[in-house]
């Protein structure tokens, strides 16, 4: 029996020994391939060395240090040693099959060149002419016996009777230059003419005096007429009034010219100046244009509405414009010489910038920054960044652009293991 157990614990000895003799070498073995596969691996993929970063949006921008992009809600991507050349063309560009691209419905279009008129609609409305405007006044103390206009919005003509006024004070101004007309001659002439400037200073006219002078009568009632030709806005006075000197009794306004205060957005202001030809229209009176020219660009803008008044001039002969109509004002202003156009669904704005897509050969598309001009007619005018002859995406340009955005993404994703295997190493 002893010899029996003496075997046991030699045979568990020489099997314990020989397991641990193996583990060893298999602990040893795997330590040499491991280091053969890290060497190879560094052989493979050596650490690269970063440049800078950027954001692939804004290639051009480079930064020192990792972080988050001012332009865009991305982080900035690294740019490797070797890879600096081509980062600007893989970083926004991306190949699309022409199968895929007639399924996305991508259309083009080329940057073409030419003159450009902007024009500039605006609404606006009817106002009177400022300054084809007449206000009369009481020259002297009186009564008003009797008013022929009745309302405001009268409309009135030259030469037609407004009002007679009873003037006492004109009674004692008047007999006395008829006592002094009549006095026999002799070195009264001076008198004669201080007793005619009494009577302008009580406020007769001109014509009043020669008409106390050839009708040699009394004249205390005076017939006030209408000036021009307009419609009374301002009625001040009324029958049995009393009036004082510089009492407003009429404003009238003529018509035969309208102002049109068109309201301006302030995007384009500077597309407006003084001088500009300009179209209107009216529901009222359609398929008739009216043509005038913008007088002022009135010095104050509408905190609601953020628009300018630009005051329009108008011939308006026939009487057809009133005052209160509503308007649509078409406003020309300078041509733009061989602007560079495309077509305006081409432009992306993001809010601070404006990209447009650019189709290459063999399908492939990038984009571009671009500064924008003015718009008009589905065309927007780009003040630098395109050439012409250049193909521009108008249609699916979208799409593009995400699948740009998916393959940069998927490019930093395959970067990020070897910036990690470095880091680790």
């Amino acid at each position: 029996m002893k010899n029996h157990l003496i075997v046991k614990i030699c045979a568990g000895i020489i099997i314990v020994s020989t397991l641990t003799l193996g583990g060893y070498g298999l602990y040893t073995l795997g330590i040499r391939q491991g280091k053969q596969i890290t060497a190879l691996t560094n052989n493979r993929n050596p650490i690269k060395k970063i440049l800078y970063w950027h954001d692939p949006m804004v290639p051009e921008q480079r930064f020192d240090k990792p972080g988050k992009s001012p332009f865009m809600d991305m982080q900035l991507v690294p740019v490797y040693a070797g890879n600096e050349k081509n980062t600007q063309e893989n970083s926004n560009s991306v190949s699309i099959n022409p199968h895929i691209q007639q399924n996305l419905g991508v259309r083009t279009a080329l940057v073409t060149q030419a003159d450009l008129s902007p024009k500039v609609v605006a609404a606006g409305s009817i106002a009177y002419d400022e300054r084809d405007m007449t206000v009369m006044q009481a020259r002297s103390n009186g009564y008003a016996e009797h008013v022929y206009v009745r309302s405001p919005s009268d409309s009135v003509h030259i030469g037609q009777p407004l009002a007679d006024l009873y003037v006492p004070d004109w009674v004692a101004a008047q007999e006395e230059y008829l006592t002094v007309k009549h006095m026999p001659p002799g070195g009264l002439d001076n008198l004669l003419d201080g007793a005619r400037q009494r009577m302008r200073l009580a406020g007769m006219s001109d014509e009043q005096i020669r008409l106390i002078d050839t009708s040699d009568k009394l004249h205390p009632r005076i017939t006030i007429t209408a000036p021009i030709n307009g419609v009374v806005t301002e009625l001040s006075v009324r029958e049995g009034m009393t009036v004082t000197t510089g009492t407003p009794m009429f404003r009238i306004n003529g018509l035969s010219t309208v102002w049109i205060n068109a309201d301006i957005p302030e995007s384009v202001s500077e597309q407006v100046q003084p001088g500009y030809a300009a179209q209107a229209t009216t529901p009222s009176l359609p398929g008739i244009i009216f043509h005038g020219k913008i007088s002022a660009i009135l010095p104050d803008v509408n905190n609601t509405t953020r628009t300018l008044k630009a005051r329009i001039v108008l011939n308006n002969p026939q009487k057809q414009l009133i005052p209160g109509m509503f308007t649509t004002v078409s406003i020309t202003s300078h041509v733009h010489k061989n602007s560079m156009l495309v077509p305006s669904e081409a432009v992306i704005r993001t809010g601070t910038r404006s990209i447009v897509m650019l189709a290459g050969e063999n399908g492939q598309f990038h984009s571009t920054d671009v500064t924008t001009g003015i718009e008009m007619n589905g065309q927007t005018e780009i003040l630098s960044g395109l050439k012409v002859a250049q193909k521009v995406v108008i249609s699916g340009q979208f799409l593009v652009d995400s699948e740009a955005s998916l393959k940069e993404t998927a490019n930093r994703m395959s970067d990020t293991p070897s910036q990690a295997t470095g880091a680790q190493q």
